[in-house]
């Protein structure tokens, strides 16, 4: 017998299914090339659309606020377990809602209001929360940057150095966000070792290539580790901090309660089906194929006639100029054209970049969702072709549209989410 009291008798909300079914579709026939973004596993989604979400949960496993978590509990401390083991991490606190909300709460832990931090120029592929003058972080502290060389535009560890001995920060934040190279811990924990400083590691985009081999792992060098657990991790949207254990207390009081409340507990339970995702031995060749890929989409793509900065990449982007391609051609315009050819990507400033953030003379590109989707270095080829011969054509939309059907058939090849 029906109870006639069932809320659900609302019935089903056809606009919001058929935007969802949209976002299918455009996901399935576009190239996805955002480098902040991958295809999670079904099993991460279910659990992120899961009961859990109907959990309320202040505290830590066996200290929280509220009655009924015994099962949030053990699916809480599953998550910190897998990802301990995953990057040799004697703590960790997976609640933080993103990588942003991680950074925040390592900074209320080790800083005080005003407190000098270093971290990598923004126009060089620094993050905002690296203080970012319209971010918190460059609100609360007092930020002074380091950045890349003018040659190589590798990061310069001896200028890194040198404003560390002369500003004397009490933290030094390594990480990128549009960085296409290896960053070295142990440069980083050499220089705090001499200042004085806490050593933070913002991992948010190589999280994946850490646990997949193909990255220095930051972890035994650092005081802390941020990260997100999508990205290259390939997990649910979420952030995680690692730390050592003197810090563990520290850490935790700045997530809760000092910058969040309840933690998203769905969320929570697919970070620790990713984890697992990411301890199964196959990760390691994942990680190895992005890499591969990526390189592969550098060398394709400067054979086009791109600049890549750094000349290539070692991770999973690249940051192109695209001054040497077109001199008049901008980020901005090259993003809103891409995206009606099929090729997904964001503009991104490029070092020492004459344009504003807003316009840019760069692109940024990743290669994780297509790595995932299973494309390799030939596919790679074929992505710098439609990509050239998009922007070449931009004033053509009739052009750009019948290459888009070329790039939905590629990825008819492909699909995300095979039936």
């Amino acid at each position: 017998m029906t109870n006639p009291n069932n809320v659900w008798t609302v019935g089903p909300d056809t606009e919001v299914e058929e935007l969802i079914s949209e976002e299918k579709e455009r996901q399935a026939t576009s190239l996805q090339l955002i480098a902040s973004e991958n295809f999670a596993s079904p099993a991460v989604m279910n659990a992120t659309g899961s009961v859990f979400t109907n959990k309320y949960s202040e505290g830590y496993p066996r200290r929280r606020y509220y009655g009924g978590n015994a099962k949030v509990d053990v699916v809480e401390q599953l998550a910190i377990d897998r990802v301990k083991k995953l990057f040799g991490a004697e703590h960790a606190n997976v609640q933080p809602h993103s990588g942003s909300q991680a950074n925040a709460a390592v900074y209320m832990a080790l800083l005080d209001v005003g407190d000098t931090v270093m971290g990598l120029s923004l126009d060089h592929g620094g993050h905002l929360t690296h203080g970012s003058p319209v971010n918190a972080s460059g609100r609360f502290y007092n930020f002074v940057s380091y950045g890349l060389t003018g040659g190589d535009e590798r990061i310069d560890y001896e200028e890194m150095r040198s404003i560390a001995i002369a500003e004397r920060p009490k933290l030094i934040v390594a990480g990128a966000t549009a960085y296409p190279r290896r960053i070295d811990p142990e440069p980083f924990r050499k220089v705090c070792d001499e200042v004085g400083a806490y050593f933070m590691f913002d991992a948010a985009h190589i999280a994946g290539l850490i646990a997949g081999g193909q990255h220095p792992n930051p972890v035994p060098h650092a005081d802390v580790v941020t990260f997100t657990t999508h990205k290259t991790l390939r997990g649910p949207r979420g952030g995680c901090i690692l730390s050592t254990e003197a810090l563990a207390k520290k850490i935790d009081s700045a997530v809760f309660p000092g910058n969040q409340g309840g933690p998203l507990d769905h969320v929570v339970a697919a970070k620790a089906i990713g984890f697992r995702e990411a301890l199964d031995p196959g990760f390691a060749g994942y990680a190895e194929r992005i890499v591969q890929n990526a390189s592969a989409l550098a060398d394709a793509l400067a054979n086009q006639g791109f600049r890549l900065v750094s000349g290539g990449t070692d991770n999973h982007l690249l940051l192109v100029d695209l001054r040497t391609f077109d001199e008049e051609l901008t980020g901005k315009e090259a993003q809103e054209v891409l995206d009606l050819g099929g090729v997904t990507l964001n503009r991104n400033t490029i070092p020492d970049d004459p344009r504003s953030p807003f316009v840019t003379s760069g692109v940024r590109m990743g290669v994780a969702s297509v790595t995932t989707q299973g494309m390799g270095v030939e596919e790679m080829a074929k992505i710098a072709d439609f990509t050239a011969r998009i922007l070449r054509q931009r004033h053509d939309t009739d052009a750009v549209k019948a290459i888009a059907e070329e790039v939905a058939d590629l990825c008819a090849q492909f699909p995300p989410y095979p039936e």
